[in-house]
């Protein structure tokens, strides 16, 4: 499995430790691999600040 598949794991802090030392050493080497990194951690954060009523079907509130 290449290592951008486990991107979202790595930033969530979700991989065994194996694989999160694999990752980290990958992205060491990798600007394109990097790149993708820093897009995914972005994404997470940018969910991070959702609340509850964000994700609620309908209109939001005016």
């Amino acid at each position: 499995m290449h290592v951008r598949q486990l991107l979202g794991g790595y930033v969530l802090g979700a991989l065994a430790p194996e694989d999160d030392r694999r990752v980290a050493g990958h992205l060491r080497g990798c600007a394109a691999c990097r790149a993708a990194y820093l897009e995914v951690a972005e994404t997470a954060s940018l969910l991070a600040l959702l609340r509850v009523e964000d994700l609620a079907d309908g209109p939001p509130d005016a």
